[in-house]
């Protein structure tokens, strides 16, 4: 009878021993699990918090460039716009630029634009619409002193050639 009372105690190590390396296997096995999948969603987090960033920083400079002109320079702030424009609102602004140069010329005119907010309306990985609030101080011939504008913006950018690009701005609200 001792002998097999011996047995039984050296099978329940065996066993208890077999249960503990199995319990460190599967415990191993989901703490490597859970730490991937953490890590992928916090890669993700961050890749969509840059993506946004990305699109917000764009719009934000656009709408500066937009709201930034002065007579002086106006070659180089035209140039700005266009540099960050694409598509039907290039060929626009393009197409008037002659104009413009004229028209800012002639009065003198001078605008110093300001971003004060700006929001994401609706995004993927290739678009975007953005609301940007503007002020800008103006001043020209008839308003030597200045004159301070406020401008409601709605921007539609497109992601070309790793970057995101302009291709329509309308007044807003």
């Amino acid at each position: 009878m001792a002998m097999a009372a011996g047995r039984t105690d050296g099978m329940s190590k065996a066993l208890s021993g077999r249960a503990l390396s199995l319990g460190l296997i599967v415990a191993t096995v989901v703490t490597t699990t859970l730490t991937i999948w953490l890590a992928l969603g916090l890669y993700k987090h961050r890749e969509a918090n840059q993506h946004r960033q990305d699109i917000l920083a764009a719009a934000r400079q656009s709408a500066l460039n937009f709201t930034s002109l002065d007579y002086r320079h106006y070659d180089r702030d035209s140039a700005n716009v266009l540099a960050g424009a694409t598509g039907d609102f290039k060929k626009q602004f393009a197409a008037q630029t002659d104009e413009l140069t004229q028209l800012v010329a002639q009065n003198k005119s001078v605008s110093e634009g300001q971003v004060l907010e700006a929001g994401i309306v609706r995004s993927d990985e290739n678009s975007a619409r953005v609301l940007v609030v503007a002020d800008s101080k103006v001043t020209n011939t008839a308003v030597p002193k200045g004159e301070a504008r406020t401008y409601r913006l709605q921007l539609d950018l497109v992601h070309r050639d790793g970057r995101w690009l302009t291709s329509d701005v309308e007044f807003v609200g």
